[in-house]
C-alpha cells in the first residue's frame, strides 16, 4: 500500500477577509470593522503565536513547507480608509496584507452596494502609496461584478484587463485575484488561471477549492476573542487541503 501523501493533508492556510476599516455605525452588509477592533483582532493573533501577512508571503512559505504560524490578511474592494484605518494598525502589529482593488473604479465608490453609505475607493496614487508601504496589490476585477453571471467579453475584461491595468499602474506583475462577492464556478476559475494569476481568493469554493479558489473566513466587527477562536478552528477542520501547499 502506498504511503499517504502527507503534504496534501496539511491544514489549509487560514485567510481572513476584511473590507472597510472605519466607523461601522451604518453598516448593513457587516463589512466594516473599526481600527480599534482590528487592533484587538491582530493582537489576538500575535498572542497565539500567529502573524498576519500578505497572500504572496503566506503562499510562498507554505509552498516551502513552512509558514504554519502565518495567517493571510486580505482587504477587498480597495477602500480609501485602508490607508488611514488599516495600514497604521498593521504597522503597529508588525503585520502585512494583500489589498484587492478595482482599477476600473479608481477614486470612485462602492456603487455596487444598494444599501448603506457611499464609501470612497482608493485613487491610483493611493494604491501606489499602499504598494510603496509593502502591501501586496491584487485584482478584484475591474468593476466588481459577479463573474459567474458575466458574459464572455465581460469575464475577460474583469480578469485580463484588470491585471494589465494594475501592472501598468504599479510597474510590476500582479499575481493575485479575488472574486467579487466570493462567488465562483468552473468557468470563472478557468478564466482567472488563463489570465495569468498565480492564485485567487474566494470564500467557500467547495469542490473548486485550489490555488485559484482559496477559501477565506469573513472577519467582522462582532468577532471578538471567542468568535475568532471558533472561526480559526472550524476553518482548519472544515476546509479541504489545497494541493501544492504543505
Amino acid at each position: 500500500m502506498a504511503a499517504p501523501d502527507l503534504k496534501r493533508r496539511a491544514p489549509v492556510p487560514w485567510v481572513a477577509m476584511y473590507h472597510s476599516v472605519s466607523d461601522c455605525s451604518d453598516d448593513p452588509y457587516r463589512i466594516t470593522v473599526t481600527p480599534e477592533r482590528l487592533e484587538k483582532q491582530l493582537t489576538w493573533l500575535r498572542r497565539r503565536g500567529l502573524r498576519g501577512v500578505s497572500m504572496a508571503e503566506l503562499l510562498a512559505a507554505r509552498a516551502r513547507g513552512e509558514g504554519r504560524d502565518l495567517v493571510g490578511l486580505t482587504f477587498d474592494d480597495g477602500y480609501a480608509d485602508f490607508l488611514t484605518g488599516a495600514l497604521p494598525v498593521l504597522r503597529r502589529q508588525g503585520c502585512n496584507a494583500t489589498l484587492f482593488v478595482l482599477p476600473g473604479r479608481l477614486g470612485g465608490d462602492n456603487a455596487w452596494d444598494p444599501l448603506g453609505p457611499r464609501k470612497p475607493l482608493l485613487t491610483a496614487d493611493g494604491i501606489r502609496r499602499a504598494a510603496g508601504e509593502g502591501v501586496e496589490i491584487g485584482s478584484h476585477g475591474l468593476t466588481h461584478v459577479d463573474l459567474t453571471r458575466a458574459e464572455d467579453s465581460t469575464l475577460k475584461a474583469e480578469t485580463i484587463e484588470s491585471r494589465t491595468a494594475l501592472a501598468e499602474l504599479l510597474g510590476t506583475e500582479v499575481d493575485g485575484f479575488c472574486y467579487p462577492y466570493g462567488t465562483v464556478d468552473r468557468r470563472a476559475v478557468d478564466a482567472v488561471g488563463e489570465a495569468g494569476y498565480s492564485y485567487a481568493c474566494a470564500i467557500d469554493p467547495g469542490p473548486l477549492n485550489g490555488p485559484h479558489a482559496l477559501p477565506r473566513v469573513h472577519v467582522g466587527q462582532d468577532d471578538h476573542t471567542v468568535r475568532l477562536f471558533l472561526k480559526y478552528r472550524l476553518h482548519r477542520l472544515r476546509r479541504r487541503p489545497v494541493e501544492g501547499l504543505r
